[in-house]
Formats: C-alpha cells, structure tokens, sequence
C-alpha cells in the first residue's frame, strides 16, 4: 500500500475536514470509484470498522491499518505522524 504522509500540523485540520482531503487525494491517485475502508483517529481513539483492533492489543500495528493491508488497500493517506489516517481501495 502506497503511503502519503502530510504534515499539517500548522493547519489545525479537524478530522472531517482531514477526511475530505484525503478523499480528494484518493480520487486523484486512485479514480473517482476509490472507496474508504478504513481510518483512525487518535485524538478521539477511534477507527472504522470499529473494534478491529481489540485482537491487535500490544502491537505495532493498528487493527484498522492491518484490516486495509489485508483487503487489498492502494493508497494511505496519514496526517501528522498517525494523528488520522485514512486507507483506500
């Protein structure tokens, strides 16, 4: 999976709006038929699909991240060292 890491810190970017950006992104990479299949949040703790996680306590690797390896995602889009990412098809 081809990863794009922004740093966009100064900006202060909420997640919606960090979404919307990365889904641009994706567009443009992947064509306008990409799909979302997974994202996190750390702020919030939060990912989709919601509990991938739980089998992935004590490693590296988040559950959602590893979801998206899995099912065959082309393109992460991560902000600001893993404050969000977003991982697409």
């Amino acid at each position: 999976m081809k990863t794009l890491r922004l740093d966009t810190a100064e900006l202060g970017l909420d997640f919606n709006t960090a979404l919307k950006l990365a889904t641009s992104i994706a567009q443009q990479q992947l064509g306008d038929d990409t799909m979302l299949l997974s994202w996190y949040d750390r702020e919030r703790d939060l990912e989709s699909p919601a509990g991938v996680s739980e089998c992935h306590e004590g490693c590296a690797i988040k559950g959602s991240w590893d979801y998206a390896l899995n099912r065959g995602a082309r393109l992460a889009v991560e902000y600001d060292s893993g404050r969000f990412y977003f991982c697409f098809l």
